[in-house]
């Protein structure tokens, strides 16, 4: 086996994957997916809530985008789950 192998394989053996281990967990890329939609939808929920119960605005704004700091982290989960399915 050539050098480049070996290190390669060494590599592969001592590397930490999360995506492939939220693979072997049965996490796929479709959870990972509709937990960004649903982030979306949670997060105006949160806002529009916060706005009817008479927060001041400044508040009910940090509430939604709090929230809606999780659809991007869902999004970017789902195509890493991806490529490591089609892996």
């Amino acid at each position: 086996m050539s050098t480049r192998k070996q290190i390669k394989k060494a590599a592969e053996a001592t590397a930490w994957n999360p995506m492939k281990m939220l693979s072997q967990w049965g996490v796929r890329s479709s959870h990972a997916y509709s937990l960004g939609l649903i982030s979306v939808g949670i997060s105006f929920l949160t806002w529009l809530f916060s706005r009817g119960k008479g927060d001041e605005k400044s508040q009910s704004d940090r509430w939604g985008l709090f929230i809606g700091e999780w659809a991007p982290t869902f999004f970017a989960l789902g195509v890493g789950l991806k490529l490591e399915e089609e892996s």
